[in-house]
């Protein structure tokens, strides 16, 4: 009994023990984890969205094209960079670069003539991937505004409405996403929003924009760089592939340029017409209506009443001339129209500037002959 007795006082102990226990916990407040600054930073273990970006460029692109790659990289912290390519080699060759850096996606920019720059987005290694050409290029050290964003910091993607309503649009709305969207509890990143990406539609084409918060009521001020994406082509593989969709306004920069200069050449010509003309159709004298200075002479008001006088007298008697002569013709041929009057100094005119005109242009097409003759035998 005594035994019983001892076990049943321990059990007792234990139970007052365990709601003291919980009393004290209630009763304690738990404060944050500190870490010293000399202690290295802990990994992050929820970096689930793992989103690496290679961006690089072909050889061919000048040193604004350069700077635009360069500040892409800056703001961009989940980019990987790689030497530039050999305008030898295949597209398709950018997948297995971007397969060795353990990239799962892709900014390629291409080059063509030192002027124009081509920019490839692609999802790796199955696609689609996009085809733009690039105008309207800013970078930041051209522009150099007031805006300021911490390097490495996440930032708000805003899109135009107009992307949800056309297909091509959608996806590749999901494709900038994907691209320049910063993973979240990225190691290079930051843990915060500061600026906004801003994709407008105008034109038929991308806008692109970057921006600072400076305040939660909607504040910005603008960080760059600036361009404007013009979509050439959409493929549905990686670098290639059926083209899903075509723009069917887009013109190639080199066809601009030919139009121009062809509107340019013809300058020369449209000049040497006009003087041309303005020698055939030039009067004779510079007043028709005056025969001498004497006009000039005397009160200028009588004189203009005297003029108004004599062509109210021939306006007439050229009525009445033209009434005798309908009258004469109507009792002749009482169904017959009015003889249109021929003008020979004109029709001699027009001769003279078409024979001219003519001798022109054999001798502009015969200097045009010699100068290619040069050229040719240099």
């Amino acid at each position: 009994m005594a035994k019983i007795k001892v076990k049943k006082n321990k059990k007792q102990n234990n139970v007052e023990e365990s709601s003291s226990k919980s009393s004290k916990e209630e009763n304690e407040v738990v404060l944050p984890p500190v870490r010293m600054s000399d202690d290295p930073t802990p990994k992050q273990v929820k970096w689930i969205n793992r989103q690496r970006v290679l961006v690089f460029a072909a050889r061919g692109i000048n040193h604004r094209h350069r700077h635009l790659m360069e500040d892409l990289k800056r703001i961009m912290p989940h980019h990987k960079s790689e030497a530039k390519m050999e305008r030898t080699k295949n597209l398709y060759v950018v997948n297995e670069i971007s397969e060795m850096k353990n990239c799962n996606k892709c900014i390629l920019f291409e080059g063509r003539k030192m002027r124009d720059l081509y920019l490839w987005l692609s999802n790796i290694p199955n696609g689609p991937s996009a085809k733009f050409l690039v105008e309207n290029i800013y970078t930041m050290g051209e522009l150099k505004m007031t805006g300021n964003c911490l390097k490495g910091s996440r930032p708000l993607l805003s899109f135009d409405p107009q992307f949800t309503k056309d297909p091509h649009y959608s996806l590749l709305k999901e494709l900038l996403i994907q691209i320049f969207g910063v993973p979240k509890h990225h190691p290079k990143s930051q843990p915060f929003f500061d600026h906004v990406y801003t994709f407008m539609i105008l034109d038929n084409r991308i806008w692109f924009r970057n921006y600072q918060i400076l305040s939660e009521d909607g504040g910005l001020a603008e960080i760059g760089p600036r361009f404007v994406l013009n979509p050439v082509k959409i493929f549905s593989g990686s670098f290639g592939g059926a083209t899903l969709w075509e723009n069917a306004k887009y013109i190639s920069p080199a066809k601009l340029r030919q139009a121009y200069n062809k509107k340019a050449a013809n300058k020369y010509e449209r000049r040497i017409e006009k003087k041309v003309m303005n020698e055939a159709t030039r009067p004779e004298t510079g007043y028709p209506d005056i025969e001498g200075p004497d006009f000039f002479k005397g009160d200028p008001l009588k004189k203009a009443e005297d003029v108004l006088l004599e062509e109210e007298m021939k306006q007439e008697n050229d009525s009445t001339a033209d009434e005798g002569e309908n009258e004469i013709q109507t009792k002749s041929k009482p169904f017959s129209m009015k003889k249109i009057k021929s003008r020979p100094d004109k029709t001699i005119r027009r001769k003279q500037l078409k024979a001219k005109s003519k001798t022109i242009s054999d001798q502009i097409k015969k200097r045009k002959k010699v100068i290619k003759k040069k050229v040719l035998k240099k």
